[in-house]
């Protein structure tokens, strides 16, 4: 397991915080003779230390993917599935599986399917519970549709939650990944859509915890 480079600055400034109160609460509490209070505090720091830490995670993840398998681009548990309009790209009926990212989950994505990135746009927008209905049309979003060489399309969509604030992503139009690429990350909690050919053979259930790069969304036709 490594840490994401995006919380190298965020997990040394919550260090440095973190290590300045406990080093005011060594002086305090011990000159009062508050040793209890100030044991407790010490779990309060190390818990904080913890979950910053553990937020940034990456775990180390082989993918084995077959020609025409969609992996899952991220950690989570699986809250929709069902037949939409898919309006910014296709426009046209398509299968959409939510995936719903808590704080304690990996926060990196990963490419679903190998291919060529044949769109990427970033939205500006509100910042509703990763949950809600039009988080998906409302909220802070990234899209991306990548072309699989059998000429499939596969739309996915990361969407900022009412504590995600800050969507990254690292790849661009006319770009080749493969399955299993990192392609971008979410900062604290948020959702990422993903929008299949109705013919696709779906793998997955509403209700499912997901492992990205490891767990099977389905296989295209």
């Amino acid at each position: 397991m490594k840490l994401h480079r995006e919380g190298y600055t965020i997990i040394t400034v919550g260090l440095l915080i973190l290590i300045t109160i406990q080093l005011l609460n060594f002086w305090l509490f011990t000159l009062l003779s508050w040793m209890w209070l100030f044991l407790l505090l010490t779990l309060g720091v190390v818990v904080m230390a913890y979950l910053i830490i553990q937020f940034f995670r990456v775990p180390a993840r082989k993918v084995s993917a077959s020609e025409k398998q969609v992996i899952c681009p991220a950690d989570g548990k699986v809250v929709v599935i069902e037949e939409v309009e898919e309006t910014e790209y296709f426009n046209d009926r398509r299968i959409q599986i939510s995936i719903f990212m808590s704080p304690m989950n990996v926060h990196a994505n990963w490419a679903p399917i190998k291919g060529i990135v044949n769109y990427v746009k970033y939205h500006k927008g509100l910042f509703l519970v990763a949950w809600h209905p039009k988080s998906s049309t409302d909220n802070e979003r990234s899209t991306f549709v990548v072309k699989h060489p059998s000429g499939q399309e596969v739309l996915f969509r990361q969407i900022a939650g009412a504590v995600a604030r800050r969507i990254c992503y690292y790849v661009e139009e006319g770009q080749s990944v493969e399955a299993g690429d990192e392609f971008g990350f979410i900062k604290f909690g948020s959702r990422i859509d993903i929008f299949l050919p109705l013919d696709t053979k779906l793998d997955v259930k509403i209700g499912d915890i997901v492992k990205g790069k490891l767990t099977t969304i389905g296989y295209l036709n």
